[in-house]
């Protein structure tokens, strides 16, 4: 099974979508990178992820985080939901504006 992942992970960059507001604009959309910050980590690049997306792991703790909330009834919920869903918009909008930097 491990291989099989291995296979998989190895010639999956030729099959990444590219972004459509690059190629009709010119310019990054706020969501240019993640495709390949998931592929980082799934490679166990934490640090690569981070440089390509920054926003990725505030973004996967809030999934986790909601996934998880609807198996367990966690007490103050929509607060962390809130918090989450603020750091992650937060982190995805400074990284953007800091591009055009």
């Amino acid at each position: 099974m491990r291989y099989l992942a291995f296979i998989f992970f190895l010639g999956i960059e030729n099959y990444m979508l590219p972004c459509f507001t690059k190629k009709l604009f010119g310019f990054d959309c706020p969501g240019c990178g993640i495709q390949r910050s998931l592929l980082h980590l799934a490679r166990g690049e934490f640090g690569a992820a981070f440089e390509m997306y920054p926003a990725i792991y505030p973004m996967l703790l809030l999934f986790i985080f909601l996934a998880a909330d609807k198996f367990f009834n966690f007490k103050n919920s929509n607060t962390i939901s809130l918090v989450l869903m603020v750091t992650t918009v937060g982190t995805l909008l400074i990284n953007y504006i800091l591009k055009f930097i």
